[in-house]
């Protein structure tokens, strides 16, 4: 039976990243057990707390669903006093992730090589648009301007249309990830030999990732691609098609898959034709082939076409709606919609993409501006006159009323 601990229970990380990506990486941590204390600038705190709509109770969906499993403290590091705190704070971390620009880092006294110098176990994660080397190091980075330089918009979209970026916030979540797993990593070696680390994440380098396969197919001598609504895969038969009702894709991965596509839909002439056997020659002919393929589907509703297909082992899948996708049987059997607690029905978090054996999805409330400030500053040593003179004096800030809703762990 799974219990409500992570592996990276004792873990402590200071979050001082906003918007998506860095919050994304926090969270997984979070997510994994460890104690993770994000730190908000007074007045607004994260960007993202203004994200919307929709709002529920005044809550962004999109804050929500990037911040569970955190504590927030309010701290102005913009003034001596409020620096200090979160050099005091950042004595007793594990973990550092900031997405602070590159240029402005040693301005503020938080570059690696100087908390390092404090706390040398401390695992440094700074996170940028372009990284913190190289002459646009220092401009700023969003999920649509890395989409645009990598390469990915200049190959999504419809055939012959202008290029479209992927309508989700793709670069943030995969940039969140690359940090979860460096730090993962880092921290492995921290427990080994007492060393921290510093590592530099970028929205840009993350689109490479996703671009990998492309990249490597120009390099290669491939023709540079274009949007082509997604008809131009390496493999000849990887695409959607419209049916009699609505959109499914088929994704013929190798041969045999073919023969078995070819007969399920009784193509007998694709069948026989020797210079279709392989992938390079359907690649050659795609537009023959993807032709008579579209001709038979359309000739059916999906849910046909997903039974056959599906019985003659041919991977395939109907486009879903959102409203489809909550309700998917496997999405739903595999827990992966989290409620907000708290929240009633208006609020969801999407459950992290890996499961361990020995734990619980660990889900516990996105927290309130400041809601945890005066309890971290306690544990750091600082007593009720101080905490109070900094609240007066706007160093610090708590919220009004922090909302009573305790963590759950959802069924694994």
């Amino acid at each position: 039976m799974p219990v409500a601990l992570g592996p990276l229970e004792g873990v402590r990380v200071v979050d001082m990243t906003t918007s998506y990506a860095g919050p994304t990486a926090a969270m997984y941590l979070g997510d994994l057990g460890a104690t993770v204390i994000k730190v908000e600038r007074p007045g607004t705190g994260d960007d993202a707390r203004a994200w919307g709509p929709p709002f529920v109770d005044g809550e962004s969906a999109w804050f929500a669903s990037a911040n569970r499993n955190k504590k927030s403290v309010v701290l102005d590091i913009r003034a001596p006093e409020g620096r200090d705190v979160l050099l005091r704070l950042l004595d007793t971390a594990d973990v550092f992730l900031h997405n602070v620009n590159p240029a402005k880092v040693h301005g503020l006294g938080i570059d690696g090589e100087r908390l390092r110098s404090r706390n040398p176990r401390l695992v440094y994660c700074a996170m940028s648009g372009f990284g913190s080397d190289g002459p646009d190091s220092g401009l700023p980075g969003y999920d649509l301007v890395a989409q645009a330089r990598s390469g990915l918009m200049s190959v999504t979209g419809e055939s012959g249309r202008s290029p479209q970026r992927v309508s989700t916030a793709l670069s943030d979540v995969v940039t969140g990830m690359c940090a979860a797993i460096a730090v993962n990593a880092a921290l492995v070696r921290q427990r080994v030999s007492g060393a921290g680390e510093i590592i530099d994440v970028s929205l840009l380098d993350a689109d490479l990732a996703l671009m990998a396969p492309r990249i490597a197919a120009f390099h290669a001598g491939e023709p540079e691609p274009a949007p082509s609504g997604g008809t131009d895969s390496v493999l000849a038969v990887y695409q959607p098609f419209e049916t009699a009702d609505r959109t499914m894709v088929v994704a013929v991965g190798n041969d045999a898959m073919w023969q078995r596509l070819c007969a399920a839909l009784d193509l007998p002439e694709l069948t026989a034709d020797p210079a279709l056997a392989h992938n390079a020659g359907r690649r050659e002919q795609r537009a023959r082939v993807t032709e008579a393929i579209a001709g038979r589907l359309a000739t059916r509703p999906a849910a046909d076409w997903l039974r056959i297909l599906g019985e003659a082992g041919v991977p395939v899948a109907i486009v879903h709606t959102l409203s489809e996708v909550v309700k998917d049987p496997q999405v739903v059997a595999r827990g992966a919609v989290l409620p907000v607690p708290g929240s009633g029905d208006g609020l969801v978090t999407v459950r992290s993409p890996f499961r361990l054996s020995s734990t619980a999805a660990r889900n516990e409330r996105f927290p309130a501006l400041g809601e945890h400030t005066r309890q971290v500053l306690l544990g750091l040593g600082y007593n009720e006159e101080e905490i109070t003179r900094m609240r007066c004096t706007g160093v610090i800030a708590e919220a009004a009323e922090p909302v009573d809703a305790g963590g759950e762990a959802a069924a694994s």
